[in-house]
C-alpha cells in the first residue's frame, strides 16, 4: 500500500525554482526570432522569384553595361509589355540567351521614319529617355508584329544585333513564349547596384506597358534588416551578459 506523505506544519514547503529568464532575455529571444524570419524570408523570396544573368555585350548600353550581373524576375510572355527589358532565347537568333528591350507587341506596326530615324509605334513617335543619344538609329524599317510575338531592340541602337538584323525571319520578331524573365535590377558591379527604373516611354500607348517592379526591393530590405537585427541584438545581449559577470565578480 502506498503511503501519503503530508507536509509538516513546522517544515515549510520548498518554493519552486524561479525562471532565470527575465524580461530582457525574453525580448532578446523575440528580436532574434524576428530577425531570422526577416532575413530568411527575404532571401528565400529573391531566390525563388529571381535569377542572375551576365550581360556579355554593350548592346544595352547605357542602361546595362558589358560585364554587369543583373537580377531578372521569372515571368511569362503574356506579362510582358512595351518598354520591358527581358531575357529571352530564340532558336532563330542562334539559341543563345539575350537581353533586349521590347518596343512593340502583337498587332503593332513599328518603324523608324524621318531624317533622324526616330522610332514610331502605330505611327506615334516614341520619346526614349533610356537611349544614349536621340539621333539616327540605323536603316529605315517598318514591321507589323504578328500576334503572340515581340519586336525587340537594344538601347545601344548603333551597336546592337536585334530585331532589325533578323527582319528576314518573321519580321525580326520573337515568340512571346521565348521570354524567360524581366530584368529588374543590377547586382554587380557594386557601384552600379540598384533597381532598374521602369520606363514611362510607352505609357501613352494603348495596350500592354512596362511591368511594375516585383518584390525584389522590399525583399532585399527585409533580408538586410533581419540580418542587422540579429547582429545588433546579439551584440547587446553579449554586452549585457558581460556587465552582469563583472558585477558578480566585484560583489564576490
Amino acid at each position: 500500500m502506498s503511503s501519503v506523505v503530508e507536509q509538516s506544519a513546522d517544515r515549510p514547503a520548498v518554493p519552486p525554482a524561479r525562471s532565470r529568464r527575465g524580461p530582457a532575455a525574453v525580448l532578446q529571444g523575440i528580436a532574434l526570432a524576428l530577425g531570422l524570419v526577416l532575413m530568411i524570408g527575404g532571401f528565400a523570396l529573391i531566390a525563388v522569384d529571381y535569377r542572375p544573368y551576365k550581360i556579355p555585350t554593350a548592346s544595352m548600353h547605357p542602361t546595362l553595361q558589358a560585364g554587369d550581373t543583373v537580377l531578372a524576375r521569372k515571368v511569362g510572355g503574356g506579362d510582358i509589355g512595351r518598354g520591358d527589358v527581358v531575357v529571352f532565347r530564340d532558336q532563330a537568333w542562334g539559341g543563345e540567351l539575350m537581353v533586349k528591350r521590347v518596343v512593340a507587341v502583337g498587332g503593332d506596326t513599328v518603324a523608324t521614319t524621318g531624317s533622324d530615324q526616330r522610332l514610331t509605334v502605330n505611327g506615334q513617335p516614341v520619346d526614349e529617355p533610356y537611349l544614349a543619344t536621340q539621333g539616327r538609329q540605323g536603316e529605315s524599317f517598318s514591321v507589323t508584329v504578328p500576334q503572340g510575338r515581340l519586336f525587340l531592340l537594344g538601347d545601344n541602337r548603333l551597336g546592337s544585333l536585334d530585331s532589325r538584323t533578323h527582319l528576314q525571319v518573321d519580321g525580326g520578331t520573337v515568340p512571346a513564349a521565348a521570354v524567360e524573365a524581366r530584368v529588374e535590377a543590377t547586382l554587380q558591379p557594386f557601384g552600379r547596384m540598384g533597381v532598374l527604373d521602369r520606363t514611362t516611354a510607352f505609357d501613352s500607348f494603348a495596350g500592354p506597358k512596362a511591368g511594375e517592379p516585383g518584390p525584389l526591393e522590399p525583399a532585399a530590405y527585409a533580408s538586410v534588416a533581419g540580418a542587422a537585427l540579429i547582429v545588433v541584438t546579439s551584440a547587446v545581449g553579449g554586452v549585457a551578459g558581460l556587465a552582469r559577470r563583472l558585477r558578480r565578480g566585484r560583489s564576490s
